[in-house]
């Protein structure tokens, strides 16, 4: 029901979901060595509202930070309800405008010998350097550009519907980032071939390979047994450029190969492989595996071919592709409505297609012998 859910919340255009501190606090520990000296750009998140922004405001001393820099933009459904983040009262915080919050240094300035929410509470209101108002908020407008450009890494929870595009912004101006994204995106033209070519990778991920979001949209935050104002979400990723030791550690690989256990697909000359865990230590070819595979992708172990489902590149570039006849393409028809010609499908004992669920086609760089 969750993901019914964000589909229609992405068709409406309602697709802003807001990260738990939890979650934040769970990816960003295996990240720290990469912020210091450096400036965060915060470029989808209310400073009222967002625990992005509270999450660096606090630890801006701990990582060292140079500068922290959020953003919103002016058609935010949360600007001014205090959804996700208590600071207590905020007579003045703007309504419904556009705003940026920089913070160049976090100080004790209460007073009380600590450093926390309050101090940042206090520069906030009394530090008018600090917060100023925007055009628009909206990440792809000039003014937001060029904060863009002073950043150095960009940490954020952008809209679902805008993922190629927020991307290819980060790629274009050449910027580090750790985003979040669902894992459909993996198999979009403008994300794939980046994977595939190492600009972009999974991070450690959410707990249960889920995420639980706050969500302003009454017509849609359903969550099951959770809480109001919350949906759950399965299928999230922490996307990033930044080096983790996630991404070197190699797969152990445990099953042998053989024909019977690996069929092979009736269009591609490749085995099929349902779990990663079950890829073959010592097969050569090609392998299709599920997209959920890229959690544990090591550069070094495995390569990426491509993707199974894009046509253009089956007919034109695939070199162990073999289309169907006529016949057998009308009957696979007939036997399933979600059949397509280049979507990776078996055959089972009575010739029916069976489509299997998205592929992605990789090599085992060192298979072994034992």
């Amino acid at each position: 029901m969750a993901n019914k859910n964000l589909n229609a919340a992405k068709t409406a255009k309602k697709d802003e979901f807001y990260t738990q501190m939890t979650d934040i606090e769970r990816e960003l520990q295996h990240y720290w060595q990469h912020f210091r000296d450096k400036v965060v750009l915060c470029n989808c998140d209310d400073p009222y509202e967002s625990n992005f922004f509270k999450y660096f405001a606090l630890r801006f001393n701990q990582l060292g930070l140079k500068k922290l820099i959020c953003t919103c933009y002016n058609g935010s459904p949360v600007q001014g309800n205090e959804l996700m983040i208590d600071f207590g009262d905020f007579a003045d915080e703007p309504k419904k405008v556009a705003y940026k919050v920089e913070i160049t240094e976090v100080k004790d300035l209460n007073g009380d010998g600590a450093v926390d929410l309050s101090d940042v509470q206090y520069l906030l209101n009394n530090d008018k350097n600090v917060l100023s108002t925007l055009k628009t908020g909206d990440f792809r407008d000039p003014e937001c550009i060029e904060l863009l450009k002073q950043a150095d890494i960009v940490v954020t929870n952008p809209p679902f519907s805008l993922f190629r595009e927020y991307v290819g912004q980060l790629v274009d101006y050449d910027k580090k980032f750790l985003i979040v994204g669902h894992q459909n995106s993996i198999t979009y033209r403008e994300v794939f071939p980046l994977i595939q070519t190492n600009k972009v990778w999974l991070g450690y991920g959410f707990k249960g390979g889920a995420a639980h979001f706050y969500s302003p949209y009454e017509d849609i935050a359903t969550a099951g047994d959770h809480k109001k104002d919350m949906i759950r979400v399965s299928g999230v990723n922490w996307f990033t450029n930044l080096e983790i030791p996630k991404r070197n550690e190699e797969l152990d690989l445990v099953c042998r190969y053989s024909p019977k256990e690996y069929p092979t697909y009736h269009n591609y000359s490749a085995i099929n492989v349902n779990k990663t865990s079950d890829i073959p230590y010592d097969y050569k070819g090609v392998i299709g595996v599920p997209i959920t595979f890229l959690d544990k992708y090591n550069p070094d172990q495995f390569e990426i071919i491509w993707r199974g489902g894009d046509i253009e590149w089956a007919e034109k570039q695939c070199s162990f592709y073999t289309p169907p006849t006529h016949e057998q393409a009308e009957l696979f028809k007939k036997q399933d409505k979600t059949w397509r010609i280049q979507n990776p499908y078996l055959l089972d004992k009575q010739g029916n297609a069976k489509v299997v669920y998205q592929r992605i086609f990789i090599r085992n760089k060192n298979p072994k012998t034992i």
